[in-house]
Formats: C-alpha cells, sequence, structure tokens
C-alpha cells in the first residue's frame, strides 16, 4: 500500500519513499554476509528503523529477516512474547520455512491473537523461564538451512529490566547461533555504545559499529524535487534548501515538513507555501513545548532554552555561555544537564574534528525558540 503522500514520516513503504542510504545499506549486507551482527548507531528520528526494513528487504536470497521492536518492554517476559511475534510476524506461513514457524510457536501453547485494525498477530506465552524459552526459539532459529537475521530495536531497553543478569544470558545464547546474526539499534545511543564498548559488559565488541549521519543535503534535494515532479508538480532547488535549513537536514522533521506542503495541493510550490506550513506545525507543537517547561525544573528549563538559542553548544560549563545566558554557577548547569540528558531533550555529539557539542534534540523546538527571541 502506497502512504499518501510520498514523504511519509513513519513506517517504511519501500525503495521507491527511502531516501539515500545506500553506502550504509551495503555496508550493513556486508557486515552480516561476512558473518558479523551490527550495531546501529544514531540520534533519534534519523531513520534507522526505516534502515533496518530497506536492509530486510535488501538481504541475499534464501535469508530470513526478523524484526522486533522491545521498547515498550519492561521485563524478560515481555521480551520473550515480542520474540515470538516478531517470528510470526516477519515470516509469512506460506514461505518455505513459515509453516515450520507457526508449528514451532504453536508447540510453546501460546495465546494467540491478532490485532484488530493491522490483523498482525501477537503472542503471549504462559511463562515459567524465559530465558530457557527465549533458548528454545533461538534453537530453532540455528537449526534452520538459511541464514537468518534478527533485529533487535531499541535493545537498550533490556538494562532496564527488574531481573538480574539478561544481558549476560542473552550474549551467551547469541553467540551459539551460527546462522543468526543481529542488528542492535537504539536510540539512546550513549547507553547502547557503553553495552558494546565496555570490557566489563557481556555484550562487549559483539557487533560491529556503524553510526548513521543526517542525509547528504544535496542528495535529499533531489529526492525531494523527483517525488514533487512525479506528481506534476513544481518545487525550486531554492526553496528546497530553505526547507532543508529550517529543518536542519534531520530526516523526521524533513519528511514532516515536506509531506504538510505536498499535502496543500499546490503546483508550484513557493517560499510562503512552506512557511505557512512550518508556522502550522509549530502551533500545533506548542502545547508540547509548554508542557516540557512543566516537566523541568527552572533552572533545567533555561538551560534547553540557552542551547536551543545557540543550537550548538561546545563547553556547557564555561564562563561564556553560563554568565551570557544567566545561568548561575557552572556546577548548577552541569547537574541540569544530566537531567535533560536523562530525559532525552538534550544529547551530546561529535563533530567530525572529534570535538563534542550539546544540542537539543527536537528540531521544532529550536525553531519555536528562535521565534521567541
Amino acid at each position: 500500500m502506497d502512504p499518501i503522500s510520498p514523504f511519509p514520516t513513519t513506517g517504511y513503504y519501500g525503495p521507491k519513499y527511502f531516501c539515500d542510504r545506500e553506502e550504509e545499506t551495503e555496508k550493513i549486507l556486508s557486515m552480516l554476509s561476512g558473518g558479523e551482527s551490527c550495531l546501529l548507531l544514531g540520534i533519534r528520528r534519523l531513520g534507522k528503523t526505516a534502515l533496518i526494513r530497506h536492509v530486510m528487504g535488501k538481504l541475499p536470497k534464501g535469508w530470513n529477516g526478523i524484526y522486533l521492536d522491545v521498547l515498550h518492554t519492561e521485563n524478560e517476559k515481555d521480551f520473550l512474547n515480542s520474540l515470538a511475534s516478531g517470528l510470526l510476524q516477519s515470516i509469512p506461513e506460506k514461505s518455505p520455512i513459515g509453516r515450520k514457524v507457526w508449528d514451532f510457536i504453536k508447540s510453546l501453547r501460546p495465546t494467540l491473537s491478532f490485532d484488530a485494525l493491522s490483523g498482525i498477530p501477537q503472542v503471549g506465552l504462559d511463562v515459567k523461564d524465559s530465558p530457557r524459552q527465549v533458548r528454545d526459539i533461538f534453537e530453532f532459529l540455528a537449526q534452520q538451512d538459511a541464514p537468518i537475521l534478527v533485529a533487535v530495536d531499541e535493545f537498550q531497553q533490556i538494562g532496564n529490566y527488574p531481573e538480574q543478569n539478561t544481558d549476560a544470558w542473552l550474549r551467551g545464547l547469541i553467540q551459539s547461533l551460527p546462522n543468526v546474526r543481529f542488528i542492535f539499534a537504539g536510540s539512546q545511543q550513549h547507553i547502547l555504545s557503553s553495552m558494546f564498548s565496555d570490557p566489563g559488559r557481556p555484550f562487549f565488541k559483539s557487533a560491529s559499529p556503524l553510526k548513521i549521519e543526517k542525509i547528504d543535503q544535496k542528495t535529499y534535494s533531489d529526492f525531494i524535487e523527483a517525488k514533487f515532479m512525479e506528481e506534476g508538480r513544481h518545487i525550486s532547488a531554492v526553496v528546497i534548501g530553505q526547507m532543508l535549513d529550517w529543518t536542519m537536514c534531520h530526516t523526521y522533521y524533513v519528511q514532516l515538513l515536506c509531506n504538510r506542503v505536498f499535502l496543500t495541493g499546490e503546483k508550484k510550490i513557493d517560499e510562503s507555501t512552506w512557511h505557512q506550513e512550518a508556522s502550522r506545525i509549530l502551533q500545533e507543537q506548542e502545547p508540547f513545548f509548554f508542557h516540557y517547561r512543566s516537566l523541568l525544573t527552572l533552572q533545567q528549563w533555561k538551560l534547553l532554552k540557552a542551547i536551543a538559542k545557540e543550537k550548538e553548544v561546545m563547553e556547557p560549563s564555561s564562563k561564556a555561555f553560563v554568565s551570557g545566558n544567566l545561568l548561575g554557577s557552572p556546577a548548577t548547569v552541569l547537574r541540569s544537564l544530566e537531567a535533560l540528558k536523562g530525559k532525552e531533550l538534550v544529547y551530546k555529539e561529535y563533530r567530525s574534528d572529534g570535538k563534542e557539542f550539546h544540542a537539543v534534540y527536537d528540531v521544532l523546538f529550536q525553531r519555536w525558540m528562535d521565534r521567541q527571541s
């Protein structure tokens, strides 16, 4: 099914609506074919999930791909049910191993239900020993002739489970699967990086890292122009450049603005068209921005506004930044900064020269703050 516009903001609709990521796709496929698992890193809403789906659509002939998102899971039982559901949802019943999969899941005596809207099967298992039943599923996968990719989105969530040593027994299972490769991805990249780079953690160096960046602006511009032209619409490279600058070439926000502009139905898109849609988006989001303020202390709110205003802050505890924004003391700023990162309102990133900076996650909040100054 095609999306209502060529710029979907959620889901994956196939390569026709997927911009670039050719190099990343080839790198991941090369890793998997060479026997490596992949650790996919990147800030939120850059399109990691869509990239995973894209890769799964390009797996070598004979491979099977299983996708599961564990963000909503709270314990090992939830992880098990997510794994079992992912197995059923990702492998069609009429595929070469589909009937084996369904028969195997039924042998676990599940409670099987179907989503009323999507028809997607959901599995609930009567769990007595989650690690053992997860092992049973992985052993079933290991018995298959074809290579299998298991993509686990928001993998850092397992670190929040109340059970002890989930990562240890899971790592033990994974390393014994010769025909199964993994993609581990997640939005909290600092936590995910630590899981795979700390020598004291079970997943230390068990996957090769790949960090995705923003899509090249020229490449994105060409893609956007082509999509409008395919529908008999005109939009100039200059206007697209303005839109990409406003959205900071951040995938989700680019898609959102392009989607809104496309849905205006205008045959010729000019500067006023996208300005109007951008203003509408900010107006819609305003209640969320005020909610940010209610969630934060006064010092945290002031710091969030200051970072949004600066766009990239290299030295948040420097005298110039602290005094220039009336933020109190450097110690107060550093405490507030940790709180903002914990709430995923601010992230730390590195430039190409290795220097770190802090920025706000929400580009729309940043643009809203631009209007307040």
